[in-house]
């Protein structure tokens, strides 16, 4: 199945000039032998990616990332140049790390598996799995570290980027991160992941050949101070640009550099071009971009718009708003595409199940003494509930127990928390297949579609998961014969007998 270049992060492979198969945590090099060592390597296993809570303290996610994962698992391959390298690797006891035969392995393995996932661009809450991962083990594990690297990190940041959006109540977001952003890859996926939580352009150029999106940009104080006068600087970079002209008016004293702003702006006019506005990236930005657009309507620039930058965030712009400041385009850059308060998403990729041979499917589960830790046996399917005007619940179900038309989900954190779903309630799956057998059988949305569903699921959302400060908690659960499966092999894990288990919770 041929993909569109223009959106797909095919880039990385030609610029490691290699495969990216060693893109995983050697841990998981080492089981993947110990897998081959002792037998196992074909025993067919699922694993599940999700998160256990919603970064920002926020009330929802966004899913991205799912198609750098695309491109990285259709080029999935062992070459003799990484086989070479792991054959260089020692033990404890200066010996190889890994024997030939199973290099050998590796090089001759093509990827089977089959893989399901949350579709980017959809809003998503903690516990639902956004891939599952179903095929020998051996090659489930190898998947786990890539996986989370492409998915956490691009979800993270559309999250972000759909919180600055709410707080700019509409108008025009311009991210700005690529010189604070880690590295060229992070600043690369951060402008892709950025553009899909809702920003409308990038200052980033690589990133929009790369994935077609919109690039936006003036010039930066060094400009002005080029020139003797700030004035003359204006009017020789309108005379450059004359079909670009965003004026930055900070360089010594905002509101003279608007007047002469102004002044370039009239001879623009003249010309026959227009000043688009002026860009603030200091100071006190609400008293500033108010005298700014008093400035501007007094002179007849009206329709020109107020940028403003300066390490802002959505807490910013939020407080900004409350002060009726008059920016309507904002550029955000360090704190959007670094994640500043929360670099990281935390996501997870548990083992679930497993089966010899198509034999029936062993359930399995992890404890920890913290309960959000605790794992969910099966294969999950996620089903979210609508109304005409609005979303309802999630329910995380088991494919092999099924979901009954009409049906209970429990709070896996309070089982006391519970909500029925009526029959007959509208509903949609939201994990689809994109890999079966090793083939992609799936055609992702292009970016601009991704972009424009954050915002239509968005909209039907109860506000109040939208709220920065408490924010309202959506519903999801697992489906009650789900719960019910998980509370009994936590028992049983925890070395409590059947004839101990008298209630259908499990409690005694």
């Amino acid at each position: 199945m041929k993909h569109d270049s223009r959106n797909f992060p095919a880039f990385q492979l030609e610029r490691f000039n290699h495969s990216l198969a060693l893109l995983t945590d050697l841990y998981q090099l080492t089981m993947a032998y110990a897998y081959w060592k002792s037998g196992l390597k074909d025993l067919e296993a699922v694993f599940h990616l999700y998160f256990r809570k919603n970064p920002f303290q926020g009330g929802f996610s966004v899913a991205c990332g799912l198609e750098y994962v695309l491109g990285f698992l259709q080029a999935l391959q062992f070459t003799t140049e990484e086989t070479g390298y792991l054959a260089q690797l020692k033990g404890n006891d200066d010996r190889p790390l890994f024997p030939q035969e199973f290099l050998d392995y590796l090089l001759e393995m093509q990827f089977s598996c089959d893989v399901d996932a949350i579709p980017e661009g959809t809003i998503i809450f903690p516990q639902e799995p956004m891939l599952r991962v179903q095929g020998p083990i051996l090659q489930c594990q190898i998947l786990e570290t890539p996986l989370l690297n492409m998915i956490n990190f691009q979800t993270l940041i559309a999250t972000k980027a759909a919180r600055v959006l709410i707080a700019a109540r509409g108008e025009p977001v311009l991210e700005f991160g690529l010189r604070r952003a880690q590295g060229i890859d992070g600043a690369l996926a951060a402008s892709r992941a950025a553009y899909i939580g809702g920003c409308a352009a990038t200052s980033n150029v690589l990133a929009g050949q790369l994935f077609g999106i919109p690039v936006k940009g003036t010039h930066a104080h060094s400009w002005v101070m080029v020139f003797e006068d700030e004035l003359e600087s204006f009017k020789s970079y309108a005379e450059a640009m004359p079909n670009n002209c965003i004026f930055l008016v900070d360089t010594y004293n905002s509101l003279h550099g608007v007047r002469k702003a102004v002044e370039v702006g009239h001879w623009l006019q003249q010309q026959g071009h227009k000043m688009i506005g002026i860009r603030l990236d200091s100071g006190d930005l609400a008293y500033l971009s108010i005298e700014a657009r008093k400035i501007l309507d007094a002179a007849g620039f009206s329709d020109a718009v107020i940028v403003a930058s300066n390490d802002l965030d959505e807490h910013i712009i939020t407080s900004l708003k409350e002060q009726q400041a008059a920016i309507n385009v904002w550029g955000v850059g360090t704190k959007l595409v670094t994640a500043y308060e929360e670099p990281a998403l935390g996501g997870v990729y548990k083992l679930s199940a497993l089966r010899e041979a198509s034999g029936p499917w062993v359930h399995k589960v992890k404890l920890s003494e913290q309960g959000m830790k605790i794992t969910t046996p099966g294969r999950h399917q996620v089903r979210r509930f609508f109304s005409e005007r609005e979303f309802l619940a999630d329910i995380i179900y088991d494919l092999d127990l099924g979901i009954s038309n009409g049906c209970t989900l429990v709070d896996p954190m309070d089982l006391t928390r519970r909500k029925h779903i009526l029959p007959g309630t509208e509903h949609q799956d939201l994990l689809v297949p994109v890999f079966r057998r090793g083939q992609l059988v799936y055609t992702p949305p292009s970016i601009n579609e991704s972009r424009r569903k954050v915002q239509e699921q968005l909209a039907r959302f109860h506000s109040g998961i939208k709220r920065f400060v408490n924010p309202h908690q959506y519903p999801v659960g697992l489906e009650q014969r789900l719960h019910d499966l998980r509370t009994k092999l936590i028992l049983r894990a925890r070395g409590v007998s059947a004839d101990e288990i008298t209630q259908p919770w499990g409690w005694r």
